[in-house]
C-alpha cells in the first residue's frame, strides 16, 4: 500500500485509541493519579531528609526539583501499562484478527495505539509538571533546553510504548502483561531518580548507574534545571533509539506471525 494510505489508515487507528480513551477514562485517570500520588508523598515525606544530599549534587536544587524527572519516566511507564493492556484485550478479544482480514496497512494498526498513547502519556506529564510548578518546582530551562526536554520525552515515551505494544500482543491474558508494569515501575527506583547514586552502596551504586533509566532521568534533569548534561544526553538517546526499535520490530514480527493461542 501506499505511503498516503498507511497515514490515512494509521490517524483512523489513532482516532479510535483516543475515543477508547474518552469513553474509558478510568485507565488514563488511575496511570495520571499514581505518579501525583507518588511525588506528593516524596516531596512531603522525604523533602527534609533529602536536603543536604541533593544540596551536596546540586547547590540551590530542592528535593521536589530532583524528583520530578523520576515521576516524569514512572507517568511514562504508568501509561505504557494500559497501552499493554488495551493491545492484549484487543489480541485477545479477536479485534487483531479482524483487523488482519481487512484492507489496512497492517503497520498502522500498531502505529494507531503507538500515537494515541504518545498524545495522552504526553498530556499526563504536563499535568505532573503543573503539580510540581505548584508544589515549588523551579525550572531554568530555555527555550531551546524546552524543545530539547520535549524531543527526549517523546523519544522515551515512544520507546516505552512500543515495548509495551510487543508485550500486550505477547501475553496470552492481561495478567501476563504484569511483568512489564513491574519493571517499568520498579526500575526508576534504582536509579538517579529519587537519591543522588553517590548514596547508594556498592552493588545497587553499580546497577543504579549502569541501568538504562539513569542517563535518561539525568538528561531530563539536566534540561529541566540549566544543568549541563554533559555525555548522558548522547547515552539516553541511544538507549531510547534501541528500546524504540526493538519493540517496534518485535511487535511487527508479533503481529504479522498472528495468534498463537
Amino acid at each position: 500500500m501506499s505511503s498516503h494510505a498507511f497515514f490515512a489508515d494509521s490517524a483512523t487507528m489513532t482516532r479510535r485509541s483516543l475515543r477508547q480513551t474518552v469513553r474509558y477514562p478510568v485507565m488514563m485517570i488511575s496511570s495520571l493519579v499514581v505518579p501525583i500520588i507518588l511525588f506528593l508523598l516524596f516531596a512531603g515525606v522525604f523533602s527534609g531528609s533529602m536536603k543536604a544530599s541533593v544540596a551536596a549534587f546540586a547547590p540551590g536544587t530542592s528535593y521536589v526539583d530532583y524528583i520530578v524527572p523520576g515521576i516524569v519516566l514512572m507517568t511514562v511507564g504508568y501509561g505504557s501499562s494500559t497501552t499493554a493492556l488495551r493491545v492484549n484485550s484487543d489480541m485477545t478479544s479477536g479485534i487483531m484478527a479482524r483487523l488482519r482480514t481487512m484492507r489496512i496497512t497492517r503497520t498502522a494498526v500498531l502505529t494507531g495505539h503507538v500515537v494515541g498513547a504518545v498524545i495522552r502519556t504526553l498530556i499526563a506529564i504536563s499535568l505532573v509538571l503543573c503539580v510540581a510548578a505548584l508544589s515549588g518546582l523551579h525550572t531554568r530551562a530555555d527555550a531551546l533546553a524546552w524543545l530539547g526536554l520535549l524531543g527526549v520525552i517523546s523519544l522515551l515515551t515512544i520507546a516505552i510504548t512500543w515495548l509495551s505494544v510487543a508485550i500486550g500482543l505477547a501475553a496470552n491474558k492481561p495478567e501476563g502483561t504484569s511483568g512489564f508494569t513491574l519493571l517499568v515501575q520498579v526500575l526508576p527506583f534504582i536509579s538517579s531518580a529519587f537519591v543522588p547514586i553517590g548514596s547508594l552502596s556498592g552493588a545497587l551504586r553499580w546497577f543504579a548507574r549502569n541501568e538504562p533509566f539513569t542517563p535518561i532521568i539525568d538528561t531530563i534533569r539536566g534540561l529541566l534545571l540549566g544543568m549541563p548534561i554533559g555525555h548522558s544526553g548522547w547515552v539516553a538517546v541511544a538507549w531510547c533509539s534501541a528500546m524504540a526499535l526493538g519493540g517496534y520490530f518485535w511487535s511487527r514480527a508479533l503481529f504479522n506471525r498472528g495468534p498463537s493461542r
